[in-house]
């Protein structure tokens, strides 16, 4: 197969661009494709733990990270029915010593844009978005993508083509031969508000909080260097909406909480404006590749929230396919990728169990709940980390 040829990136969200910068870092060439005509992020915050920071520092962007984001200096669990605290578990620096890397909070969009930004600086990627493709195909020469740039059709050969379209991944569905996303019987509902008069409403200071109750759950932690706040509400419905970024009625989510305790009902009164999608994953055992097809992120291995490792497990995905395919595109390029997504989803498939364990037990009503709470104190934040351990302390075999 001829590697003068570039990789071609369908995707330009967290996965494709952390993995186009990894692959220019290491001399590749890269041709990235988005269907949409600007790179605009839609959601809101999301987390880092140091298992995907480690990666992206190692890149050159800590600084930017520090910018924009925020390194929480705890999180806060607490019961939504009584209120109470159920553990604090210390990050900030606690991460650092115990990970060599921080826990950071961020907007998905100043995540995106600081990937954005080192990725134009790189003249060996290729960025081309608004492009809607119209077939994909492969023969001995390598891959090829077609389709229409701004009316124009247009034809972009590679060598390996990656996939890294989101969780309703087109790629998944047309050349790998996956199905559509599942929905998981939850919806989030997710708003962004000023930080100003947010910690006089009883809550402390660039801590993250977790509240946890029957038939959902309550994540708040800041972000934009503190100036905002994130709130994320998920819950247990029957909405599926194939929007990724849909209004939400503010009433409706205040319902949700009607019954939780006073501070819970303020704070989920402060954002004007919700946006809501459905929660969905990828489908399970979907194949990774296809000849010299792969995918990565949540076009393979989307999944539930609830252990923050969505992204994170991208960011992974990204730097050890970089470094399978920086080492050459022979003849074994096929059988590498093979090894590389058998490896990947043994990984990746223990963390998504772990985010349905999560979601199951946040959602614990009841006598359950507190057999939860007692559980939780029980173990302590240093126990609790040391199950964490195989997740954050993870980091990519180089060379």
């Amino acid at each position: 197969m001829p590697d003068h040829l570039p990789v071609v990136v369908v995707g330009a969200g967290i996965a494709g661009l952390t993995l186009s910068l990894c692959l220019a870092r290491a001399g590749v060439r890269v041709t990235v494709i988005d269907r949409a005509p600007e790179l605009r992020e839609v959601g809101a915050g999301l987390q880092l733990s140091p298992n995907a920071s480690s990666i992206l520092f190692h890149l050159g962007l800590g600084s930017a990270l520090d910018a924009t984001g925020v390194r929480p200096e705890a999180v806060t669990i607490r019961d939504g029915a009584s209120g109470r605290l159920i553990l604090r578990m210390p990050l900030g620096e606690a991460m650092v010593e115990r990970y060599g890397a921080p826990y950071i909070v961020i907007h998905r969009a100043d995540l995106q844009g600081t990937l954005l930004a080192a990725v134009e600086q790189e003249p060996r990627v290729t960025l081309h978005l608004g492009v809607d493709i119209t077939s994909i195909g492969e023969d001995e020469g390598g891959v090829a993508v077609e389709g229409r740039e701004a009316g124009e059709p247009v034809r972009f050969a590679g060598c390996v083509l990656v996939g890294a379209d989101g969780v309703r991944s087109m790629v998944r569905e047309t050349v790998i031969g996956g199905g559509p996303a599942v929905y998981t019987g939850r919806t989030a509902w997710r708003a962004t508000f000023e930080a100003e008069g947010f910690f006089a409403q009883s809550f402390r200071h660039n801590e993250t909080g977790l509240w946890l109750g029957r038939h959902a759950h309550l994540v708040h932690y800041a972000i934009d260097a503190g100036r905002e706040i994130n709130l994320v509400a998920a819950i247990d419905d029957a909405w599926n909406d194939d929007g990724w970024d849909v209004p939400g009625d503010p009433a409706q989510v205040q319902a949700a909480f009607e019954d939780w305790p006073e501070p819970v009902r303020k704070l989920v009164a402060m954002p004007d404006n919700w946006r809501k999608w459905a929660l969905c994953e990828a489908p399970r055992n979907t194949p990774w590749t296809k000849g010299r097809t792969v995918l990565i992120g949540d076009a393979v291995h989307g999944m539930p929230p609830f252990v923050a490792q969505g992204a994170a497990m991208a960011i992974e995905d990204a730097r050890v396919l970089a470094n399978v395919l920086a080492a050459g595109f022979g003849d074994d390029i096929e059988e590498r990728l093979v090894e590389f997504a058998e490896g990947r989803k043994a990984r990746t498939d223990k963390v998504a169990a772990a985010a349905r364990r999560n979601g199951f037990v946040y959602h614990l009503g009841g006598a359950p709940a507190k057999a939860r709470n007692l559980g939780m104190r029980l173990l302590g934040a240093e126990r609790l980390f040391n199950n964490m351990d195989w997740i954050y302390g993870w980091r990519p075999v180089e060379g």
